[in-house]
């Protein structure tokens, strides 16, 4: 067994029954979630252009990384359902939950992808409002609606797999 695989299968730094990596997705949407309120904010009401795109940027390829990160564990690392299979919900009942939470957390890197790309390149270098402002804040509000989604059936996924 290679130091990786030994890595993935320890208990995860949570008090529960969650990997090290499937804990660390769980708190780090908490920050992404964070992160995005803070750049809506700054560009709503601060007209903080530039800086709003530079955190999406930035979230975006984090968010990529760990979302591949978290993807190769799962396929090739840790074995969540028999970590999830003590779960007190059964297994059925979170294979469900976890169906859920994908109906959020498939479309939405997509969707951010699409709203990051179009800022990039529909919208003028430093950042500012444009005729593309409209469409964009409808797409962005999907898009960071679709987060928040993904964030709260993650976290209820996570509860009824890992903890209860």
């Amino acid at each position: 067994m290679n130091a990786m695989t030994l890595l993935a299968q320890n208990a995860g730094f949570l008090p529960t029954r969650g990997s090290i990596m499937i804990d660390f997705v769980f708190l780090a949407m908490f920050g992404i979630i964070l992160i995005l309120g803070i750049s809506i904010y700054l560009v709503r009401y601060r007209r903080m252009y530039e800086v709003h795109k530079w955190i999406q940027i930035v979230t975006g390829i984090v968010l990529l990384l760990a979302v591949l990160a978290f993807e190769v564990d799962m396929r090739f690392f840790t074995d969540w359902q028999a970590l999830a299979e003590p779960s007190s919900f059964g297994m059925a009942t979170v294979k469900g939950l976890l169906y859920f939470h994908l109906l959020f957390a498939v479309p939405t890197p997509v969707l951010w992808i699409f709203v990051i790309w179009h800022g990039l390149t529909k919208f003028p270098n430093p950042a500012a409002p444009s005729p593309y402002s409209k469409t964009h804040i409808f797409w962005a509000r999907l898009a960071a609606i679709g987060m928040l989604l993904t964030a709260v059936t993650g976290w209820v996924f996570y509860y009824a797999a890992f903890v209860a």
